[in-house]
């Protein structure tokens, strides 16, 4: 069969990468399990703070201190990536990752051993590295994918990367929980550490992967070129609104609790099930992947997918007023099973829409940008995926407590598929971006 034929007829994921390029799938397998394994270490860790404090707050100041530290790291980690040769800046940033592993399980067995006690400054300082290590890698391991591999195969690239974003999330913190339930924070953490060392064993491998032009060093000359880039990038900008606004308003996982509790019942479980369908849609969508390295119109579809997102938002948002209303049946106990099923599945939309916009804007970024500043704009990425959802963690729980449960999806998807539509019709270049010829 022609490969054009077969590329037209590719319904389900693109593996052409990892066959393509060694050292690409060695960065792709890396990547997946120390994912996984950070997810174990997040969950053990939140377990562990608050078997040692009984504080919600003490555990959400996990992330709150680390909020800082990851933008500063994703910025700082995007100019070395430019700078620096991105294999010694992975090397350097995992075995930082790595050696913050090593102190968690030294400290928790201590901790089992002598009876010690680890001060929370120590598990906040340790966790702290680990996120700020983490950024780096995946700024610099996101900029690789051109370098490795030809043109015509970065799409599929994108894809497989939100295949591996979806698997992360979906078992790393499902087998965090049962390995701290059956064995202990200690190897919890043990089986991060044997998980992230295959992943350096991977990166040791790669070949050298210098800058292919002279870059200014890190610091206030650098980050003033990649901003002075990115006011010249109007469609990569656009991306980048896109995404913000999307993530702000469009972000429910502040409002889950409470639908456990009130609207739709189920608890704890109800919240774990509403979490893991934006992963499921998420997975979904990676697996049936395959038609995305034949698109042409990137600007349209990351538009329209954004546009699907934010009515699945709005959907979900519909299903809890019905819930609160009374309108959708309930069980013993007040549990509406009906709505479980009714919000899963707008959710599970929304994770799908979400990775299809990723997939294209991420293509876009890499394609459109000159290699030289690709580490810097996936820096601004990472910020803007730090930033967007601690922002709409307050926007819905802010609006929620104020108004009403269902106002800040309902009115959120709205915004969204505005914006959205907006940018589609205001910005002729971005609406006609083509794959063929990328422009910034």
């Amino acid at each position: 069969m022609p490969t054009g034929t077969a590329n037209r007829s590719r319904r389900f994921v693109d593996l052409s990468p990892l066959r393509a390029s060694p050292a690409f799938a060695r960065v792709w397998f890396g990547n997946l399990v120390s994912g996984i394994g950070a997810q174990m270490t997040i969950v053990a860790v939140g377990l562990q703070i608050y078997e040692r404090t009984g504080s919600s707050l003490a555990v959400g100041l996990v992330g709150g201190i680390a909020l800082l530290p990851t933008v500063v790291a994703g910025l700082w980690g995007g100019m070395v990536a430019d700078a620096f040769d991105r294999r010694t800046v992975l090397i350097l940033s995992s075995s930082a990752g790595w050696l913050s592993i090593a102190g968690l399980i030294a400290l928790t067995l201590l901790d089992l051993v002598l009876g010690r006690p680890i001060d929370l400054w120590v598990l906040y300082a340790l966790t702290t590295v680990n996120a700020m290590a983490a950024t780096i890698s995946s700024t610099t391991r996101s900029a690789l994918a051109p370098r490795l591999l030809p043109p015509e195969l970065v799409p599929a690239a994108s894809a497989l990367g939100g295949l591996a974003m979806g698997s992360i999330f979906t078992i790393g913190p499902a087998l965090g929980g049962v390995l701290v339930a059956t064995s202990g924070y200690a190897v919890a953490y043990g089986v991060d550490l044997a998980l992230f060392s295959l992943a350096l064993l991977g990166i040791w491998a790669l070949p050298k992967l210098p800058p292919l032009v002279a870059t200014a060093r890190p610091g206030l000359a650098s980050l003033r070129e990649g901003f002075a880039f990115l006011r010249r990038a109007p469609n990569i900008r656009a991306g980048f609104l896109i995404d913000i606004v999307a993530m702000t308003f469009g972000r429910p996982h502040a409002m889950l609790p409470a639908l456990g509790a009130l609207a739709i019942g189920g608890g704890a479980t109800t919240v774990g099930v509403l979490t893991a369908s934006l992963a499921v849609g998420t997975l979904v969508a990676s697996a049936l992947s395959g038609p995305v390295g034949q698109a042409r119109w990137h600007g349209r579809a990351i538009g329209l997918a954004v546009i699907a997102y934010g009515a699945c938002i709005a959907l979900f948002g519909g299903v809890v007023a019905l819930a609160l209303s009374g309108l959708l049946p309930r069980i013993d106990g007040g549990l509406a099973p009906l709505a479980i099923v009714l919000a899963g599945l707008a959710l599970a939309g929304a994770g799908a829409a979400d990775q299809v916009s990723a997939v294209f804007r991420q293509t876009m970024m890499l394609m459109a940008a000159p290699d030289h500043m690709r580490g810097r704009l996936q820096g601004v990425y990472i910020v803007v995926v730090s930033g967007g959802p601690r922002l709409g963690d307050l926007y819905a729980g802010g609006l929620a407590t104020v108004l009403a449960l269902w106002m800040p999806p309902v009115l959120g998807g709205a915004l969204i598929i505005a914006t959205a539509a907006l940018v589609l019709r205001a910005q002729r270049g971005f609406r006609e971006y083509d794959a063929r010829d990328p422009r910034p």
